[in-house]
């Protein structure tokens, strides 16, 4: 039993999840920890905070089990869940800076992708133990709109439904100076392991360990049988 739970997108074994792995120092897959690449720019500083959660795209935000629930009956229905949905195809991804910190984000029509997520919130939100006031007052930034504030409410997460935006994180926060090398880093050691395009054709179920770590759980196929992948 872990912590929290999550449901992402993580990259297929292949080479973008092994150089992903090493950039953020966390194979997710394996749990383990990696040794990053050496580069001009100070990689491990630079991949503090998304670390712990490895290479990802969030669908589900992390949460707690209801109670009443288990990871056994959430993995039972994250199978059926996935059998019944199709894979999702976009034309790539492209390495952008939101704000102060670099991710991979999406390129070309993301409406099936945003009814994926949407429908992963919606079915699955049975297994997430309610938001506590406290959780609420930690989570109800500022900035969030009125919208979201009623989403982190209803669904535990302000960035759901139209306000989703899909993206895999790649540094936290970074100082002015420091954005265009790590950028340039970046983009020379994953250029030619971005994908063009990008098929999302599983999720995969996390679970965060006593570090506060997250691990994979069990991948799921989507619109294929449980034991296809």
């Amino acid at each position: 039993m872990f912590n929290r739970y999550a449901i992402y997108y993580t990259p297929p074994p292949g080479d973008l999840a092994r150089l992903g792995a090493a950039w953020l120092g966390w194979d997710v897959a394996r749990g383990i920890a990696v040794a990053h690449p050496a580069l001009a720019v100070d990689v491990a500083k630079a991949t503090d905070r998304p670390r712990k959660y490895g290479l990802h795209g969030t669908v589900k935000a992390p949460f707690f089990l209801a109670d009443g629930t288990s990871e056994a009956g959430l993995a039972e229905a994250l199978t059926v869940f996935c059998a019944g949905r199709d894979a999702v195809q976009l034309d790539g991804l492209a390495l952008s800076q939101i704000g102060r910190f670099l991710a991979l984000t999406t390129v070309g029509d993301v409406d099936a992708l945003g009814d994926l997520a949407a429908a992963t919130v919606k079915t699955l939100d049975g297994f997430r133990a309610p938001m506590t006031d406290a959780e609420y007052a930690r989570k109800n930034r500022p900035q969030l709109s009125p919208q979201q504030r009623q989403y982190l409410r209803e669904w535990g997460y302000p960035h759901v439904m139209e306000h989703f935006r899909f993206h895999i994180t790649l540094t936290g926060p970074l100082a002015e100076a420091d954005l265009q090398p790590v950028r340039e880093a970046a983009m020379d050691y994953l250029g030619n392991m971005i994908p063009q395009p990008f098929v999302i054709d599983s999720l995969t179920l996390c679970g965060e360990d006593t570090d506060g770590r997250f691990v994979e759980v069990a991948r799921f196929a989507l619109g294929k049988a449980a034991d296809s992948l």
